[in-house]
């Protein structure tokens, strides 16, 4: 086995991280794993941490996960992979199959892909080019919300509204309408989530009204647009944003990308407005964290828009490993523990217990906004004291300190716990969680009271 240094050395000379400005690992080291089990990831000198955004989004029963890990190796003695262009196979029958009637049926015809922004990127041509099939040629525009992320390609970059991730790429990009975010907490005196919900809905029929005849889809997060620091709105927009697509002729897409698969409190987080969306996009826990894997899911009608004997009108979009059997198997085992373990109801619990541990952290001056969808959870820090590396940098740092994976979102902190954390694992994750927070503003206040002496004796000097 490699030294952990050799490790390091050798990734930072080699692997160009994701996401990642590489200088920043003068001062932050990579954490060289080594395995994984349950809820916790282990470096290569045994130092342990809990992952408490599960791997990006993606891990919900834990890592090394026997049910799934069993499904996986079974599948890999028949067949790890063939195109699924002219063949198909068990497992993308079976999990398309279970998805739709997880829908009620609603959508009902399932097109894969490997990643979240190529479920995207399916999503928005697919729309497009139904309404191409459909003769109403000059429907091209996109509408999507005020500080949205629906992923770093280019097609969607143009319905992302995150100047970290566009700018660089702005000549790339053809630029959606961009309306209102619900997020509550925009709410003024007097104000609810449901007031800001229908002033964002307002924003909405604005633009339908002056661009109806020129808008193919609206795309949204439901419920939490998880990139732009956890923005949490009422289920009363996406009941009016279905109305108004009806209403307009135009496509809902919901990018359940991070918020599907029970992370809202519900399968689908659509299920709490009481809508299904006319695409719904679907990766990261799809396939419990093992095997890149995305989906969107569709309507009949538009099916029945690209059924048509001239090519030309089917949907022309493909890669090599579309409806992988691995990861559909891997998908099928999560679905499993979903159906065998209670696993909604359970959450319920897990929920309310992790909220009650969070309030300690909510009485802090420094925190705003502590709030909470099924099983996530977030609250802003006031940040204003920041001097040199970010404060999302210092708390990543203090929180692997305290044995926690912490990656915050600017100066949100939000934990996205895999499901499966038993009692003393949940005691661990909020008290590391509010330990590493404590450092990071005891250290603020060291380098602020440093500051001020340092300026008082200057300007007694001058």
């Amino acid at each position: 086995m490699i030294s952990s240094a050799e490790m390091v050395q050798r990734s930072l000379a080699s692997v160009w991280h994701p996401c990642t400005q590489m200088q920043h690992h003068e001062q932050t080291p990579l954490i060289p794993l080594a395995r994984g089990a349950g809820p916790w990831l282990y470096d290569q000198d045994g130092w342990r941490y809990l992952d408490a955004i599960s791997s990006w989004w993606v891990n919900l029963f834990g890592h090394a996960n026997p049910r799934i890990n069993a499904a996986v190796i079974k599948q890999l003695e028949t067949l790890e992979h063939a195109m699924l262009a002219g063949f198909t196979h068990a497992p993308v029958i079976e999990l398309s199959e279970r998805l739709s009637a997880l829908t009620g049926h609603a959508l009902g015809h399932a097109f894969y892909a490997s990643d979240g922004a190529s479920a995207i990127e399916i999503a928005l041509k697919m729309s497009f080019h139904y309404w191409q099939n459909q003769g109403q040629k000059e429907k091209q525009e996109y509408i999507c919300l005020r500080g949205s992320y629906h992923g770093e390609t280019v097609g969607a970059l143009g319905v992302t509204d995150v100047a970290l991730f566009r700018e660089a790429y702005g000549a790339l990009i053809r630029p959606a309408h961009l309306v209102a975010s619900p997020d509550a907490r925009q709410a003024g005196a007097g104000e609810d989530a449901q007031a800001v919900a229908l002033r964002a809905a307002a924003e909405v029929e604005n633009v339908l009204h002056r661009r109806a005849g020129q808008i193919a889809a609206i795309i949204v997060e439901p419920l939490v647009q998880c990139a732009s620091g956890m923005q949490m709105h009422h289920p009363l927009y996406l009941q009016k944003l279905r109305a108004l697509c009806d209403a307009h002729q135009v496509h809902l897409i919901a990018d359940e990308i991070a918020v599907g698969c029970g992370r809202t409190g519900t399968f689908f987080a659509c299920e709490q407005a009481h809508i299904w969306p006319d695409f719904l996009c679907l990766s990261k826990g799809i396939s419990g964290g093992y095997l890149p894997l995305s989906v969107v899911l569709s309507t009949e009608a538009v099916y029945q828009a690209f059924y048509d004997a001239d090519i030309r009108r089917g949907f022309l979009h493909s890669h090599s490993y579309t409806g992988n059997p691995l990861a559909c198997r891997a998908a099928l085992a999560t679905l499993d523990i979903f159906a065998q373990d209670d696993v909604l109801a359970r959450n319920q619990a897990q929920a309310q217990r992790i909220m009650e541990g969070l309030q300690s952290i909510a009485a802090l001056p420094q925190v705003r906004h502590l709030r909470q969808c099924g099983m996530i959870f977030a609250f802003d820090v006031d940040a204003s004291f920041q001097h040199g590396p970010s404060f999302a940098r210092r708390i990543f740092a203090a929180a692997a300190k305290n044995e926690l994976l912490l990656r915050p979102i600017g100066n949100t902190v939000y934990l996205m716990p895999p499901y499966v954390l038993n009692p003393a694992e949940t005691a661990h994750l909020l008290q590391a969680t509010e330990d590493s927070l404590r450092a990071v503003l005891r250290e603020a206040d060291g380098a602020y009271d440093a500051a001020r002496a340092q300026q008082s004796a200057a300007e007694a000097a001058a």
